[in-house]
Protein backbone atom coordinates (compact mmCIF):
# COMPACT_ATOMS: atom_id res chain seq x y z
CA UNK A 1 0.00 0.00 0.00
CA UNK A 2 1.26 3.48 -0.81
CA UNK A 3 2.49 5.59 2.06
CA UNK A 4 0.03 8.27 3.06
CA UNK A 5 1.13 11.70 1.95
CA UNK A 6 -1.97 13.84 1.33
CA UNK A 7 -4.08 14.95 4.27
CA UNK A 8 -7.42 16.76 4.25
CA UNK A 9 -9.84 17.66 7.04
CA UNK A 10 -13.49 18.71 6.84
CA UNK A 11 -15.42 20.02 9.84
CA UNK A 12 -19.13 19.46 10.38
CA UNK A 13 -18.99 16.58 7.93
CA UNK A 14 -21.40 13.94 9.21
CA UNK A 15 -24.26 15.12 6.98
CA UNK A 16 -25.40 17.64 4.41
CA UNK A 17 -22.83 19.80 2.65
CA UNK A 18 -19.97 18.56 4.80
CA UNK A 19 -20.61 14.92 3.95
CA UNK A 20 -20.91 15.82 0.26
CA UNK A 21 -17.61 17.71 0.45
CA UNK A 22 -15.86 14.61 1.82
CA UNK A 23 -17.37 12.45 -0.94
CA UNK A 24 -16.36 14.85 -3.69
CA UNK A 25 -12.88 15.32 -2.28
CA UNK A 26 -12.47 11.54 -2.32
CA UNK A 27 -13.60 11.35 -5.94
CA UNK A 28 -11.29 14.18 -7.01
CA UNK A 29 -8.31 12.82 -5.11
CA UNK A 30 -8.85 9.33 -6.53
CA UNK A 31 -9.14 10.65 -10.08
CA UNK A 32 -5.85 12.53 -9.77
CA UNK A 33 -3.95 9.92 -7.77
CA UNK A 34 -0.60 8.46 -8.78
CA UNK A 35 0.60 5.00 -7.81
CA UNK A 36 2.88 6.33 -5.09
CA UNK A 37 0.33 8.73 -3.55
CA UNK A 38 -2.33 7.99 -0.98
CA UNK A 39 -4.74 10.30 0.83
CA UNK A 40 -6.51 10.40 4.16
CA UNK A 41 -9.57 12.59 4.63
CA UNK A 42 -10.61 13.32 8.20
CA UNK A 43 -14.37 13.54 8.51
CA UNK A 44 -14.99 15.46 11.73
CA UNK A 45 -18.16 16.10 13.71
CA UNK A 46 -19.27 16.56 17.31
CA UNK A 47 -21.01 13.18 17.63
CA UNK A 48 -18.88 10.04 17.45
CA UNK A 49 -21.97 7.95 16.69
CA UNK A 50 -23.07 10.14 13.79
CA UNK A 51 -19.50 10.44 12.56
CA UNK A 52 -19.12 6.67 12.48
CA UNK A 53 -22.42 6.37 10.63
CA UNK A 54 -21.21 8.91 8.06
CA UNK A 55 -17.97 7.01 7.46
CA UNK A 56 -19.95 3.79 7.04
CA UNK A 57 -22.31 5.49 4.58
CA UNK A 58 -19.36 6.64 2.48
CA UNK A 59 -17.77 3.20 2.57
CA UNK A 60 -20.98 1.89 0.98
CA UNK A 61 -21.46 4.86 -1.37
CA UNK A 62 -22.21 3.76 -4.93
CA UNK A 63 -20.31 6.61 -6.58
CA UNK A 64 -17.17 5.94 -4.55
CA UNK A 65 -17.39 2.22 -5.26
CA UNK A 66 -17.87 2.74 -8.99
CA UNK A 67 -14.82 5.02 -9.02
CA UNK A 68 -12.84 2.55 -6.87
CA UNK A 69 -11.83 5.60 -4.85
CA UNK A 70 -11.43 4.11 -1.39
CA UNK A 71 -8.60 1.88 -0.26
CA UNK A 72 -11.07 -0.87 0.68
CA UNK A 73 -11.98 -1.05 -3.02
CA UNK A 74 -8.41 -0.82 -4.29
CA UNK A 75 -8.22 2.96 -4.42
CA UNK A 76 -5.91 5.53 -2.88
CA UNK A 77 -8.22 7.32 -0.41
CA UNK A 78 -9.13 6.48 3.16
CA UNK A 79 -11.74 8.32 5.25
CA UNK A 80 -11.32 8.48 9.01
CA UNK A 81 -13.55 9.99 11.68
CA UNK A 82 -12.23 12.32 14.37
CA UNK A 83 -14.40 14.05 16.96
CA UNK A 84 -14.32 17.84 16.75
CA UNK A 85 -16.54 20.51 18.27
CA UNK A 86 -15.33 23.86 16.95
CA UNK A 87 -17.15 25.72 19.72
CA UNK A 88 -14.86 24.03 22.26
CA UNK A 89 -11.22 25.14 22.47
CA UNK A 90 -10.07 21.88 24.09
CA UNK A 91 -11.63 19.91 21.24
CA UNK A 92 -9.79 22.02 18.66
CA UNK A 93 -6.54 21.63 20.60
CA UNK A 94 -6.97 17.85 20.71
CA UNK A 95 -7.41 17.64 16.93
CA UNK A 96 -4.49 19.98 16.30
CA UNK A 97 -2.20 17.96 18.56
CA UNK A 98 -3.29 14.67 17.00
CA UNK A 99 -2.69 15.92 13.47
CA UNK A 100 0.68 17.43 14.36
CA UNK A 101 1.80 14.07 15.73
CA UNK A 102 0.31 11.87 13.02
CA UNK A 103 1.20 14.09 10.06
CA UNK A 104 4.42 16.00 10.67
CA UNK A 105 4.66 16.50 6.90
CA UNK A 106 1.66 18.83 7.16
CA UNK A 107 -1.92 19.18 5.99
CA UNK A 108 -2.97 19.83 2.40
CA UNK A 109 -6.57 20.91 2.85
CA UNK A 110 -8.75 22.21 5.68
CA UNK A 111 -12.40 22.99 4.95
CA UNK A 112 -14.22 24.67 7.83
CA UNK A 113 -17.81 23.73 7.09
CA UNK A 114 -19.22 23.35 10.63
CA UNK A 115 -21.87 25.87 11.56
CA UNK A 116 -25.27 26.33 13.13
CA UNK A 117 -28.44 28.21 12.22
CA UNK A 118 -30.68 28.49 15.25
CA UNK A 119 -34.30 29.58 15.15
CA UNK A 120 -35.32 32.77 16.89
CA UNK A 121 -33.36 35.90 17.65
CA UNK A 122 -32.21 37.00 21.09
CA UNK A 123 -29.00 37.46 23.06
CA UNK A 124 -28.55 33.75 23.73
CA UNK A 125 -29.11 32.77 20.09
CA UNK A 126 -26.59 35.40 19.01
CA UNK A 127 -24.03 34.25 21.59
CA UNK A 128 -24.32 30.58 20.59
CA UNK A 129 -24.26 31.39 16.88
CA UNK A 130 -21.21 33.63 17.10
CA UNK A 131 -19.38 31.15 19.32
CA UNK A 132 -19.68 28.39 16.73
CA UNK A 133 -19.85 30.11 13.37
CA UNK A 134 -17.42 32.97 13.95
CA UNK A 135 -15.19 32.30 16.95
CA UNK A 136 -15.07 28.53 16.36
CA UNK A 137 -14.19 28.88 12.69
CA UNK A 138 -11.58 31.51 13.54
CA UNK A 139 -9.96 29.42 16.27
CA UNK A 140 -9.90 26.28 14.13
CA UNK A 141 -8.31 28.30 11.31
CA UNK A 142 -5.69 29.89 13.54
CA UNK A 143 -4.69 26.60 15.15
CA UNK A 144 -4.60 24.51 11.97
CA UNK A 145 -2.94 27.01 9.63
CA UNK A 146 0.50 26.48 11.21
CA UNK A 147 0.21 22.76 10.38
CA UNK A 148 -0.44 23.30 6.69
CA UNK A 149 1.99 22.66 3.87
CA UNK A 150 3.21 25.64 1.86
CA UNK A 151 0.94 24.46 -0.96
CA UNK A 152 -2.06 24.06 1.35
CA UNK A 153 -5.59 25.41 0.98
CA UNK A 154 -7.87 26.58 3.78
CA UNK A 155 -11.53 27.10 2.89
CA UNK A 156 -14.11 28.67 5.19
CA UNK A 157 -17.71 27.97 4.24
CA UNK A 158 -19.60 31.23 4.62
CA UNK A 159 -22.88 32.35 3.05
CA UNK A 160 -24.38 34.85 0.64
CA UNK A 161 -25.98 36.21 3.83
CA UNK A 162 -22.52 37.43 4.80
CA UNK A 163 -22.98 40.31 2.35
CA UNK A 164 -23.04 43.61 4.22
CA UNK A 165 -25.35 45.50 1.87
CA UNK A 166 -28.16 45.34 4.46
CA UNK A 167 -26.05 47.17 7.05
CA UNK A 168 -25.84 50.89 7.68
CA UNK A 169 -23.29 52.64 5.44
CA UNK A 170 -21.07 53.19 8.47
CA UNK A 171 -21.07 49.52 9.43
CA UNK A 172 -20.63 48.41 5.84
CA UNK A 173 -17.52 50.56 5.64
CA UNK A 174 -16.37 49.24 9.02
CA UNK A 175 -16.61 45.61 7.86
CA UNK A 176 -14.70 46.29 4.68
CA UNK A 177 -12.03 48.19 6.62
CA UNK A 178 -11.76 45.46 9.25
CA UNK A 179 -11.30 42.81 6.55
CA UNK A 180 -8.13 44.65 5.52
CA UNK A 181 -6.87 45.36 9.03
CA UNK A 182 -6.75 42.63 11.69
CA UNK A 183 -8.49 39.72 13.38
CA UNK A 184 -9.11 41.98 16.38
CA UNK A 185 -10.87 44.53 14.19
CA UNK A 186 -13.30 41.90 12.90
CA UNK A 187 -13.83 40.39 16.35
CA UNK A 188 -14.58 43.87 17.67
CA UNK A 189 -17.47 44.13 15.21
CA UNK A 190 -18.81 40.77 16.42
CA UNK A 191 -18.63 42.01 20.01
CA UNK A 192 -20.33 45.24 18.95
CA UNK A 193 -23.18 43.21 17.45
CA UNK A 194 -23.58 41.13 20.62
CA UNK A 195 -23.69 44.26 22.77
CA UNK A 196 -26.27 45.89 20.50
CA UNK A 197 -28.49 42.80 20.67
CA UNK A 198 -28.12 42.63 24.45
CA UNK A 199 -29.47 46.19 24.60
CA UNK A 200 -32.16 45.55 21.98
CA UNK A 201 -30.54 48.16 19.76
CA UNK A 202 -29.21 46.14 16.82
CA UNK A 203 -31.41 47.89 14.26
CA UNK A 204 -30.60 51.31 15.70
CA UNK A 205 -26.91 50.34 15.54
CA UNK A 206 -27.17 49.46 11.87
CA UNK A 207 -27.12 45.64 12.08
CA UNK A 208 -29.70 43.27 10.57
CA UNK A 209 -31.56 41.06 13.04
CA UNK A 210 -29.82 37.91 11.82
CA UNK A 211 -27.43 36.03 14.09
CA UNK A 212 -26.48 33.68 11.26
CA UNK A 213 -25.97 36.45 8.70
CA UNK A 214 -23.77 38.59 10.95
CA UNK A 215 -21.74 35.57 12.07
CA UNK A 216 -21.05 34.73 8.44
CA UNK A 217 -20.15 38.34 7.68
CA UNK A 218 -17.54 37.88 10.36
CA UNK A 219 -16.35 34.65 8.75
CA UNK A 220 -15.92 36.28 5.33
CA UNK A 221 -14.17 39.33 6.78
CA UNK A 222 -11.79 37.36 8.99
CA UNK A 223 -10.99 34.96 6.14
CA UNK A 224 -9.72 37.94 4.18
CA UNK A 225 -7.59 38.97 7.17
CA UNK A 226 -6.14 35.47 7.55
CA UNK A 227 -5.26 35.39 3.86
CA UNK A 228 -3.52 38.74 4.22
CA UNK A 229 -1.54 37.52 7.24
CA UNK A 230 -0.47 34.32 5.46
CA UNK A 231 0.76 36.36 2.51
CA UNK A 232 2.64 38.75 4.79
CA UNK A 233 4.56 35.91 6.40
CA UNK A 234 5.49 34.49 3.01
CA UNK A 235 3.24 31.47 3.20
CA UNK A 236 1.94 29.84 0.04
CA UNK A 237 -1.27 28.72 1.75
CA UNK A 238 -4.37 29.98 -0.06
CA UNK A 239 -7.21 31.07 2.23
CA UNK A 240 -10.67 31.72 0.78
CA UNK A 241 -14.31 31.91 1.86
CA UNK A 242 -17.29 30.71 -0.14
CA UNK A 243 -21.04 30.39 -0.32
CA UNK A 244 -22.05 26.85 -1.31
CA UNK A 245 -25.47 28.06 -2.47
CA UNK A 246 -28.97 27.52 -1.13
CA UNK A 247 -28.65 23.81 -0.44
CA UNK A 248 -31.34 21.30 0.55
CA UNK A 249 -30.16 20.36 4.05
CA UNK A 250 -31.46 20.21 7.61
CA UNK A 251 -30.19 23.76 8.08
CA UNK A 252 -32.52 25.11 5.39
CA UNK A 253 -35.42 23.17 6.97
CA UNK A 254 -36.86 21.81 3.78
CA UNK A 255 -35.84 24.75 1.63
CA UNK A 256 -32.93 24.87 -0.72
CA UNK A 257 -32.63 24.87 -4.48
CA UNK A 258 -29.62 22.60 -5.04
CA UNK A 259 -28.35 19.26 -3.75
CA UNK A 260 -25.53 18.89 -1.21
CA UNK A 261 -23.27 17.54 -3.96
CA UNK A 262 -23.94 20.65 -6.04
CA UNK A 263 -23.26 22.77 -2.96
CA UNK A 264 -19.93 20.98 -2.47
CA UNK A 265 -18.57 22.08 -5.85
CA UNK A 266 -17.27 25.53 -4.89
CA UNK A 267 -15.60 24.41 -1.62
CA UNK A 268 -13.96 21.49 -3.46
CA UNK A 269 -12.80 23.79 -6.27
CA UNK A 270 -11.12 26.03 -3.69
CA UNK A 271 -9.54 22.98 -2.05
CA UNK A 272 -8.25 21.17 -5.14
CA UNK A 273 -9.03 23.13 -8.28
CA UNK A 274 -6.99 25.44 -10.46
CA UNK A 275 -7.46 28.86 -8.87
CA UNK A 276 -3.94 30.10 -9.45
CA UNK A 277 -2.70 32.06 -6.46
CA UNK A 278 -6.08 33.59 -5.63
CA UNK A 279 -6.45 34.09 -1.89
CA UNK A 280 -8.58 36.25 0.38
CA UNK A 281 -11.64 36.19 -1.86
CA UNK A 282 -15.31 35.36 -1.39
CA UNK A 283 -16.53 32.76 -3.91
CA UNK A 284 -19.94 31.68 -5.14
CA UNK A 285 -20.87 29.48 -8.11
CA UNK A 286 -17.18 28.60 -8.53
CA UNK A 287 -16.24 32.26 -9.14
CA UNK A 288 -14.74 35.00 -7.00
CA UNK A 289 -17.40 37.60 -6.21
CA UNK A 290 -17.52 41.09 -4.79
CA UNK A 291 -18.36 41.14 -1.08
Amino acid sequence: MASENRVALVTGANKGIGLAIVRNLALRYAASSKDDVSTIIYLTARSEERGAEAVKALSDDRRLKEAKALQQDGGSVSISFHALDISNSKSIDAVRDYLAKQHPEGLDVVINNAGIALQGFDSQVVQQTLQTNYYGTLEASQKLLPLMKQTGRLVNVSSILSAVDRYSPELRDAFHAASKTSVDAVSSLMAQFQTAVDKGEQSKSGFPSSAYGVSKAGVTAVTKVLAMLEAQRGSGVLVNACCPGYVKTDMTRGGGMITPDEGAQTPVLLALGDIGTTSGEFWKDEKAKAW
